[in-house]
């Protein structure tokens, strides 16, 4: 049990981090050359590692991925492959049912096939009259291209010229041909986006803005000088990843613009601390040590927090969550090494001259700030419950969330791919036949019984078990059943559902609606126990920093009601589409992606948590200096409002130019990030918090023995709390900023 008090924790704290800063000074040379050249190999690392990265998502193990995978070994193609779609439509007076026409359409898929080295369906190769419209004059049928043995296949490949100068010369004078598919629709509907590099240009464009205002001097380019060199070494550690296992190609996006974020981030609160030191009178390398010793430790500390919010994924059993945590515990890892390490010596040798004109002045907490948090501490309770209504109130719009792959109609809304769908809905043919179910049965199983037997399944509108090599192979035979809903729907994923109960033993149902079901039920599962260990492990980590049992429950409990305000939010923007279809063009999706909230909660709950840390360390520094609560809010948040504020504004310009991806999963993910940040710097930490805490009163600083034992600090409460005395007034938290 320690024995120590709340003084002599905090000296040993002071004496940890003046050691290490001091080292830093030392070495600057070393540790500068050593930062040059991981800047150097990052910058090569970022040119290759794209090629290096996947687009699996499927859960380990699933049926689903086991299904998928054996389609692809044994076919070559299709599994979670979507087809690509041919839809004719004949001239009036002409029907499938001719047959100079039948002959026609059996001909234009038979060369498809031989031409393009893929496997087809249509009524032409099946005589299945579901492949044509009630009156006989449109048709569709499905052409997957097979990619050669033993390579990965090419996901999604553009075969609408090819198909069209291979179909179009043998259909009769008159006929129109529309190639669609999702693939299509999804290239069509998000455009071919921005690059990364491109994406983080414009976003650290953003952020000089924002950094000039803050600092007003040339300081404002340090951080992103800081944000280059983190990125670049998440990149060669990300590169040096794939050496090892597959990882997801989302992991780039992540690094380059969340790295962006979190390094600019630390480096404002270590910048913004050592201004303030030197404006009290502190110069050379004593106000670096000062820096460290109080915002140094915040940076660790919100790095560690970071990281714990992806523990999450990182047990969850599912590869591409794994890889992305992975590689978002890069990103605060190396930020905070940098930030460590590298700027002290900039601020060492060169910050004095780059402070200037030094436009704004750090001697003073913001007197905007602090007027604000005075009126938010008179109004406490109306702020409070006001506040609480809107978080609970968009919240309550995730309460219908659906998962799964958006819809078709949430993609293109133009071109030849659009205009295919067009044509089927305009003949009465519905578009989940866009998302058919492969079926893979083992030999012996009757392929024409299993698929006349699928085709009675509510849900479907027919099965087909085409023969031929391209369709059976080493005595098994692959089927296409096609549903009447498109598989990303909630009735799409109960007809797959039933088409799994209705197959034969040693069967596999593969696609992409049930590689959804499969990781809903994997991770969603199991994910409120992974959501308790995340709020225990931060509730301990905050309540050891700021010895209090109050501070760190009501971080917890807010964290997760804007996470769930954050869910609901982009349920309503994209599934119910008020906004996506405004701002972004792409209307209401029906669905959010499957992985999309796990992958919000795992960055957000991190990164949110830094503004605590930095808002809490520093009211609980104040309260240690005067011992007065109301005091060290009005002073807390007019030192850390604008730092905050900048923080997090420049955060959501790097989530906006992310949402510029050209993936529509991506844009979401930015967007849920963007309004998660955006919702905590306002409605919570400038209005809850500073309420909150008032309202708790002396409750705040509550720690009692028995607490303060199993969490081996000295305990604390309004009693035995007294002003710092003036010795340790420089060391005042163990994550001061």
């Amino acid at each position: 049990m320690s024995t120590r008090t709340a003084a002599e924790e905090r000296s040993a704290a002071l004496g940890l981090m003046e050691t290490f800063s001091r080292f830093v000074l030392r070495h600057k040379l070393f540790v500068a050359m050593l930062w040059l050249a991981v800047t150097a190999a990052g910058a090569f690392a970022v040119t290759k590692v794209s090629d290096r990265l996947v687009e699996d998502f499927a859960p380990a193990g699933s049926a689903a991925r086991d299904a998928n995978q054996a389609i692809d070994t044994t076919y070559r193609s299709g599994g979670d492959s979507s087809p690509t779609v041919p839809v004719i439509v004949l001239p009036p007076g002409k029907t499938v049912d001719d047959p100079a026409v039948r002959t026609a359409l059996n001909n234009a898929f038979q060369t498809a096939a031989t031409r393009l080295d893929a496997r087809v369906a249509s009524f032409a190769t099946t005589g299945d009259r579901r492949f044509v419209s009630a009156d006989g004059r449109t048709t569709f049928g499905f052409v997957y291209p097979r990619h050669p043995a033993g390579k990965p296949v090419d996901e999604g490949p553009d075969l609408s010229k090819p198909l069209t100068q291979i179909i179009q010369p043998s259909l009769p004078t008159g006929s129109t041909l529309r190639v669609t598919g999702m693939d299509l629709l999804s290239e069509g509907g998000g455009g071919e986006g921005v690059s990364v590099l491109t994406e983080t240009l414009v976003g650290g464009v953003g952020a000089l803005l924002v950094l000039a205002f803050v600092f007003g001097s040339f300081l404002a380019f340090v951080p992103l000088l800081i944000a280059v060199v983190s990125i670049l070494g998440s990149f060669l550690a990300v590169y040096g990843l794939t050496e090892i296992g597959e990882v997801n190609f989302l992991v780039q996006f992540v690094v380059a613009l969340i790295g962006l974020g979190v390094a600019v981030d630390y480096s404002l609160l270590l910048v913004t601390r050592w201004r303030e030191e030197r404006a009290h009178g502190h110069d050379g390398e004593e106000a670096v040590h000062r820096a460290m010793a109080t915002a140094g430790r915040s940076v660790v500390f919100s790095g560690v927090a970071v990281s714990i919010g992806l523990i999450v994924m990182v047990v969850l059993p599912v590869p591409f969550l794994r890889s992305i945590a992975y590689g978002g515990i890069i990103i605060p890892s190396v930020s905070v090494l940098a930030t460590l390490t590298l700027l002290p010596i900039i601020l060492a040798t060169a910050g004095p001259r780059l402070d200037w004109p030094r436009l704004r002045k750090d001697s003073h907490a913001s007197r905007a700030w602090a007027a604000w948090t005075r009126g938010v501490i008179r109004f406490r309770v109306p702020a409070a419950l006001g506040a609480t209504v809107l978080l609970v109130a968009l919240a309550l719009g995730g309460t219908n969330i659906h998962l799964g792959e958006a819809g078709s109609g949430a993609l293109a809304k133009s071109g030849p791919a659009y205009e295919g769908v067009g044509a089927l809905k305009s003949a009465g043919i519905t578009s989940g036949v866009l998302t058919p179910v492969d079926v893979l049965v083992p030999s012996g199983s009757g392929p024409e019984s299993v698929a006349a037997r699928l085709a009675d399944v509510q849900g479907v509108r027919t099965a087909v078990a085409p023969s031929g090599e391209a369709w059976r192979q080493g005595g098994s035979a692959l089927l296409s059943v096609i549903p009447v809903d498109e598989g990303g729907t909630n009735a799409g994923h109960d007809t797959v559902r039933r088409i799994r109960d209705a197959v034969p033993s040693g069967s596999h149902v593969g696609g992409e609606a049930a590689s959804d079901i499969d990781f809903i039920g994997q991770v969603y599962g199991v994910f409120p126990w992974m959501l308790g260990l995340i709020a225990l492990l931060t509730f301990v980590l905050l309540a050891r920093a700021f010895r209090s049992l109050v501070l760190p429950l009501k971080a917890v409990v807010l964290n997760l009601l804007s996470l769930a305000a954050v869910i609901g939010s982009v349920t309503l923007i994209w599934q119910e589409g008020h906004g996506s279809d405004a701002i972004w063009g792409v209307p209401a999706t029906g669905a959010i992606g499957a992985f999309i909230p796990c992958l919000i909660f795992a960055f957000l709950y991190g990164l949110s948590m830094d503004y605590e840390v930095f808002i809490l360390a520093r009211i609980r520094e104040e309260y240690e200096r005067t011992g007065s609560t109301r005091e060290a809010i009005v002073e807390g948040l007019g030192r850390t409002g604008r730092l905050v504020t900048s923080a997090a504004l420049i955060l959501c310009l790097a989530f906006a130019s992310m949402a510029a991806a050209p993936m529509t999963e991506v844009k979401m993910f930015a967007t849920g990030l963007g309004l998660g940040i955006l919702l905590d710097a306002t409605i919570i930490r400038g209005i809850l918090v500073p309420a909150l805490i008032s309202m708790f009163g002396d409750w705040n600083w509550w720690l009692p023995a028995w607490a303060a034992r199993i969490l081996r600090v000295a305990p604390s409460s309004a009693a035995t709390s007294s002003p710092t005395p003036p010795e340790l007034v420089r060391v005042p938290d163990p994550t001061g900023t």
